[in-house]
């Protein structure tokens, strides 16, 4: 039976097989998951905050980040959870418990989430990329556009190869920031103490809810959900178990291993620059030069080759991230990079904007604000999910126990409440800065926060007073119906595309499979060159008399074999021409040879096929090659 929701990450769902694997092996094959969504917790976003608050306070803010790092373990596993046990991502257990607009409102939310962690990722990148190479700001941010087709590429390779590419990236920011560390030699006692908290207040507060949304990433729920799926496993209470148990091991490494990062970072930044005088050290440039004037060359070229690797794994599970929220919340399925051209174009502007109207030393305070903006966005992500995996009759026998779900919404309130916090803070802050901006204040930022704290009590309260009233769920590709008509369909006129390629023949035996000496058959040629764009019919240049000419000679021998058959022409974009013509023609079956196209080829080359499929109403038959 069809599930009445799409897989979520259908290209790659259950593709990595456990069920068949014993002892370290079968580890190995659970391993990964957790990887991609640890690179969230040490891209170039946490490096900014960690720098910010190892340079102000020195070690006292560790315990911050320990303590985000419990919260994450927590989080992280009931997402692992939730998409073991139910096979549903958040956003899809979202879109099946809450209305169409308010689906809609935390896609947006989360949507801002994605650009706003991609806003780190393009600072951080274009940063490495000028430290190591002297490359303008500007124009690094402009080039790191072109990731988009490196994360094509991984993802036509397959689950594995990615997972392979991000811990490779793991492992030399790992390496870069081991090596820093005995290069700096930090005091162990003062780092000891920093694991004891302390009340936080004014700028410390700001930053420690950066630090809170640089690690606790609210897009990461979204992706440990859905990318824990890509394992095949039996549906059985055993076999969930043992799911569950390897994943929380999965989840437990790697995010330990993205703590050391994250306490290396800061630790870094106190060794090097609080204890050097240097209190005020947010950016990640400044960092860099003054690593080159405390250590000498090595620790500043490794910190930017650990800049670059950390941004560019963050940017590809950025866009699984995106993908998972676009169809599980409003069932919206687009191209990855398509999307991913999308978020990065949206992430790009305010990193430009900021760099000709603030300079480049306006980036530091931009990527501490993106990370702010993801903690704010927290409670949007965290509050359904605890929800989700406290439902007994939907979680059954592996519903999170009493304890678990204390701990869990002691972890929402913390972080709703310092959210809060912040938020009353800056809005007292610009009131009494700008009196002037009273106007704007009433009008614009108060009913904005009011209307987002009234989303948030809603997606709180609608689980508890409407329990297990899950709405129907909407697909795009709709529930299976009965089949009860299995009678051979006769087709009368098939159109064969035509593209003087070795493929033409295969396409035209398929066709003759179809309808025999009884169909009629248009064999149909586009031409493209630029004047049959301009001039359509009445372009008489070299190439589109040889083309008629050859698409006759076709028809020739079809009939001189005793088939109908005849040409048409058509002029200017292929899939346009051959979507006009099959409706001129009353064509009632089309087949259309495939170019075989693979990742950066088939976004040149191979879009022809399938936007005739959205521009015909008849079938569509996709010849292969003839190998």
């Amino acid at each position: 039976m069809k599930k009445p929701y799409n897989e979520s990450l259908s290209n790659v769902h259950s593709s990595v097989a456990t069920e068949d694997k014993i002892g370290w092996k079968k580890i190995m094959a659970f391993i990964g998951p957790a990887y991609l969504v640890s690179v969230g917790y040490m891209d170039p976003g946490n490096w900014a905050t960690d720098i910010a608050g190892g340079s102000a306070f020195g070690y006292k803010l560790i315990w911050v980040l320990f303590a985000s790092n419990l919260i994450a373990l927590l989080l992280q596993s009931l997402s692992a959870r939730l998409g073991i046990v139910r096979g549903l991502d958040l956003a899809q257990a979202s879109k099946i418990t809450y209305p169409r607009f308010i689906n809609f409102c935390l896609y947006i939310l989360a949507q801002i989430a994605i650009i706003a962690c991609d806003l780190a990722e393009i600072i951080g990148m274009a940063i490495g990329l000028n430290l190591l190479f002297d490359l303008p700001l500007i124009w690094g941010v402009s080039l790191t556009i072109t990731d988009t087709l490196l994360m094509l590429f991984l993802m036509n390779k397959g689950m594995r190869k990615l997972e392979g590419f991000i811990v490779s990236m793991i492992l030399i920011v790992g390496l870069s920031f081991l090596i820093e560390m005995f290069i700096v030699t930090p005091d162990v006692k003062e780092v000891a103490k920093g694991f004891i908290p302390a009340n936080l207040t004014g700028s410390a507060l700001y930053i420690a809810i950066g630090i809170i949304g640089a690690t606790v990433m609210p897009h990461n729920l979204y992706l440990h959900s859905s990318l824990v799926q890509t394992r095949q496993i039996t549906r059985t209470n055993a076999g969930i178990k043992t799911a569950i148990k390897f994943n929380l091991f999965d989840t437990v490494i790697a995010l330990n291993l993205a703590f050391l990062v994250n306490a290396a970072i800061l630790i870094l930044a106190a060794s090097a620059f609080f204890k050097n005088g240097y209190f005020h050290i947010a950016e990640i440039q400044d960092a860099y030069k003054l690593l080159e004037h405390i250590f000498g060359r090595i620790a500043p070229v490794l910190f930017a080759i650990a800049l670059i690797a950390a941004g560019q794994s963050s940017t590809i599970t950025g866009t699984l991230a995106g993908q998972i929220i676009m169809e599980g919340h409003i069932n919206l399925r687009v191209e990855p990079w398509l999307r991913r051209l999308l978020t990065r174009v949206l992430a790009i502007v305010p990193a430009v904007f900021t760099i000709i109207y603030f300079g480049e030393n306006g980036l530091g305070n931009l990527i501490i604000l993106s990370q702010v903006v993801l903690s704010l966005q927290l409670g949007f992500a965290v509050i359904p999910l605890i929800h989700f995996t406290s439902d007994r009759k939907k979680m059954g026998n592996f519903v999170i126990s009493l304890k678990v779900k204390i701990a869990a919404w002691a972890s929402a309130v913390l972080i709703v409440g310092l959210n809060a916090k912040l938020v009353y803070q800056q809005i007292n802050s610009w009131a009494t800065e700008s009196p002037s901006t009273a106007f704007w204040m009433y009008t614009l930022v108060i009913p904005i926060v009011i209307g987002i704290a009234l989303l948030l009590l809603y997606v709180f309260l609608r689980p508890l007073l409407f329990k297990h009233k899950d709405t129907p769920i909407y697909v795009p590709h709709g529930i299976a119906a009965d089949i009860d008509n299995l009678e051979a369909i006769d087709y009368h006129h098939i159109g064969v595309s035509i593209d003087f390629s070795k493929n033409d023949a295969n396409s035209i035996r398929h066709a003759i499979m179809q309808g025999g000496k009884k169909a009629t058959y248009t064999l149909i040629h586009v031409v493209e060159t630029a004047g049959a764009r301009y001039y359509g019919d009445q372009a008489l240049d070299h190439e589109t008399q040889s083309d008629v000419d050859n698409l006759d000679h076709y028809v020739t021998t079809l009939k001189k074999s005793g088939y109908k058959a005849e040409a048409k022409i058509g002029y200017g974009i292929a899939a346009s021409a051959i979507a006009s013509i099959v409706t001129e023609q009353k064509i009632d079956f089309i087949v259309m040879g495939s170019h075989g196209h693979k990742a950066f080829k088939d976004l040149i080359f191979g879009t022809t096929v399938n936007k005739v499929r959205h521009m015909v109403d008849v079938p569509v038959l996709v010849v292969k090659p003839h190998k």
